[in-house]
């Protein structure tokens, strides 16, 4: 009969044998790596937390203003009729990841990743302040209900902040700002959102942590499209480290001593002996920690360090591959694209439309109407008055616009119908080409060509609204 293992034996980084949740408690090795990995993540918390309060162009840096379908990036507010823009800059950024994937293997996820930056560099640092760093206190001890509560309370008043924060990307800091000063029955679906995040964030830094990685991210599992054989990798240097051996009679073994440090100190549990895994988040702390372990025996660092599959077997490093060749291409194709089209596209967005309802009337004097909508959208920082004039030579033509100039807000749009009238005769089988011109009067002007639809020949309208065939004379039949 076989023996049950303990519950303490792993089948996965994170799952007993029993199945039961493992929970890691890492400990951080604060070498060269992790030193500038915390700058790099001290960097960009701060980066976070300012975003919302930048401006360019007399616009937020970044605002994603999904009610009303407006995103602005950079200063540019990205329309919903910004079709082509969207796709150019979605295949670019899509590029653009499959490039660093393919060069430098996930090094976002160790090491800009925001699950990384704050459960590493935020929430475990203050677990580790407030109930003791791992291994410090007596073995099996449970840690005092006070403490942990204290580390509960500080992480619900970090995801409250980060909610907050977050919350400004969509909304903008000022309307925020009048959120928190306002009681939450007077916007109640915005403090249902923020709540909901809140809530999102505690669970995620205080119980789910490393599983967002494990579970939740598809990027590891990414990993076989994205990566090649030549892809830079946190990897263990198995011809130098083994055979493995401890103690001191170490007569033809390798390097590694199976200390277990790489093991303890990895935020995933995983071991990185054992190959590439998709769990590895690239984080270097294995690095760090086999580093230190190398230095204290008398051995060269490196026997884990970035490296590639190719080069852990033995075989010669090369960037120069297809991939790395196409994607650079495609993406300064993507680029350009994107750059030509947002240089050349002007801050001010006309559409006409016909009107709703019959494509033309009569007006009491007999002439024809075309009802045409004009959309206009101001993609400038400032109100403008756009004017709408016909831009034609025909005399018989006329113009009627209940409000012209039309204002129209910054970063605002108006649709307002306007009135074009003609003779019957005016038209050429029922069709009469205009030109309409709107301006500012300073800096935008343009001219769009329009379609009048009206009587075909041999047709004509009386004052009561009835069509008839015509008459040579004139007369109605």
């Amino acid at each position: 009969m076989t023996t049950p293992r303990a519950a303490t034996e792993r089948v996965l980084p994170t799952m007993n044998l029993d199945g039961s949740r493992r929970w890691l408690r890492p400990v951080p090795t604060p070498g060269r790596f992790w030193q500038a990995r915390r700058i790099v993540a001290y960097a960009l918390m701060v980066v976070f937390f300012l975003i919302p309060y930048l401006r360019l162009n007399g616009k937020p840096l970044i605002l994603l203003d999904i009610p009303r379908r407006e995103f602005t990036i950079g200063g540019y507010t990205f329309l919903p009729t910004d079709t082509l823009l969207f796709m150019l800059l979605f295949v670019s950024v899509a590029i653009a990841i499959f490039l660093l994937t393919a060069l430098f293997g996930r090094i976002w996820c160790g090491w800009g990743c925001p699950q990384t930056v704050y459960l590493e560099f935020l929430f475990r640092p203050l677990e580790r302040l407030i109930e003791g760093r791992p291994g410090a206190g007596p073995a099996g001890q449970p840690v005092a209900w006070t403490r942990r509560a204290l580390k509960y309370a500080v992480y619900l008043v970090l995801a409250l902040f980060l909610a907050h924060t977050f919350l400004a990307y969509f909304v903008g800091i000022e309307r925020l700002a009048q959120w928190v000063r306002l009681s939450p029955l007077e916007h109640p679906t915005a403090f249902f959102v923020m709540a909901l995040t809140t809530g999102a964030i505690f669970f995620d830094f205080t119980w789910f942590r490393e599983q967002t990685c494990l579970v939740a991210c598809p990027y590891g599992r990414l990993q076989s499209v994205l990566l090649d054989r030549k892809s830079m990798i946190v990897a263990y240097q198995t011809l130098r480290g083994e055979p493995r051996a401890r103690g001191r009679e170490r007569t033809g073994s390798g390097d590694c001593i199976d200390c277990g440090a790489c093991v303890r100190t990895c935020p995933t549990g995983i071991d990185i002996r054992d190959g590439l895994q998709m769990e590895c988040i690239h984080c270097t702390q294995c690095m760090d920690a086999c580093d230190e372990i190398m230095d204290r025996i008398g051995k060269p660092r490196g026997l884990i360090k970035y490296s590639s599959r190719s080069e852990v077997e033995g075989h010669p490093a090369g960037l120069l591959r297809l991939r790395v060749v196409l994607y650079p291409a495609a993406l300064l194709v993507s680029v350009s694209l994107l750059g030509y089209f947002l240089s050349t596209k002007r801050d001010t967005d006309v559409t006409l439309l016909r009107g709703i309802g019959a494509p033309y009337s009569f007006d009491a004097e007999g002439r024809v109407v075309n009802n045409i909508r004009i959309k206009l959208t101001n993609r400038a920082g400032a109100a403008r008055r756009y004017l709408i004039e016909l831009d034609d030579d025909g005399e018989d033509l006329r113009l009627l616009a209940p409000e012209n100039p039309l204002p129209v807000g910054a970063g605002a749009g108006r649709t307002e119908g306007v009135f074009v009238m003609a003779p019957p005769d005016a038209f050429d089988d029922g069709r009469r080409s205009i030109s309409f011109r709107i301006s500012d009067g300073e800096r935008y002007s343009e001219s769009f060509e329009y379609l009048l639809v009206g009587p075909r020949r041999g047709e004509h309208q009386d004052r009561d609204g009835e069509r008839g065939p015509a008459d040579p004379r004139g007369e109605k039949p």
